[in-house]
């Protein structure tokens, strides 16, 4: 395990709080200052959700941490903010009113990477089979208004039915409704089962199942069908993963 780096703040403001009682819980203002450049730390989260961001400035989430969630500190960046490491890369998570950090020890980080491994992988195999669902429908019946890709469907009733039927998950019936539902990413975070949106002009009027690999697969055209497509086959305006993962 790589050595834990903390970054030394001022002995003044912290010499009154620098008292550790493993594996007792460390609050949010006490972890930085001389002498904790040992140990081993997790960040548990306290609060409904937090954002832990790509950098320290929060301009880019990297994901969405429910309560609960524990992730393995890997430095005190100073300011309530701490670096901590999200399955193989590493995410900036804001303490303070949202998190405690505990001392712990390998045995516990160990179990805690394997569980988020497990965690992880599960999420894979669920996305994937979303995509799955929604490629047996290919070739099948272009339908405007239509709900059921098994006798026709048009974009936003093919979206709704396989994530209706492939997630438990049920989501609005136009591609604009669906679009302002769950949570807005960019072209690099996509996996398979996040939905993909367009636009003629300034509305919103079709929408596309990611598959991974580049592809989408959608209700197209009368002509077309069901089909897969690249995933920016035309302009996308919006994309959004609605599973929340």
């Amino acid at each position: 395990m790589m050595k834990k780096t903390w970054k030394t703040l001022g002995l003044m403001a912290f010499c009154s709080a620098i008292v550790i009682a493993g594996p007792s819980d460390v609050k949010a203002d006490v972890i930085s200052g001389p002498g904790l450049s040992y140990g081993s730390y997790l960040v548990t989260v306290d609060s409904d959700k937090v954002t832990i961001s790509k950098d320290e400035e929060g301009t880019e989430a990297l994901m969405t941490a429910s309560k609960g969630t524990s992730f393995e500190v890997m430095e005190d960046m100073g300011g309530g903010l701490v670096k901590v490491k999200v399955n193989d890369t590493y995410g900036y998570l804001p303490l303070n009113g949202n998190a405690t950090v505990t001392e712990t020890d390998e045995e516990t980080l160990t179990a805690l990477e394997q569980k988020n491994k497990a965690e992880e992988a599960a999420a894979v195999d669920l996305r994937q089979s979303i995509a799955n669902y929604g490629l047996q429908f290919v070739g099948g019946r272009y339908a405007y208004g239509g709900t059921d890709p098994h006798t026709g469907v048009d974009c936003s009733g093919f979206t709704r039915y396989v994530m209706q039927h492939a997630a438990g998950i049920t989501i609005s019936r136009s591609s604009g409704g669906q679009a302002a539902q769950g949570k807005a990413i960019s072209a690099d975070q996509m996996r398979p089962g996040d939905l993909i949106f367009y636009s003629r002009g300034r509305s919103i009027n079709h929408v596309a199942m990611y598959i991974g690999n580049g592809q989408v697969v959608h209700a197209s055209t009368y002509s077309t069908g069901i089909k897969t497509s690249p995933w920016n086959y035309r302009t996308p305006v919006k994309i959004v993963n609605i599973l929340g993962d």
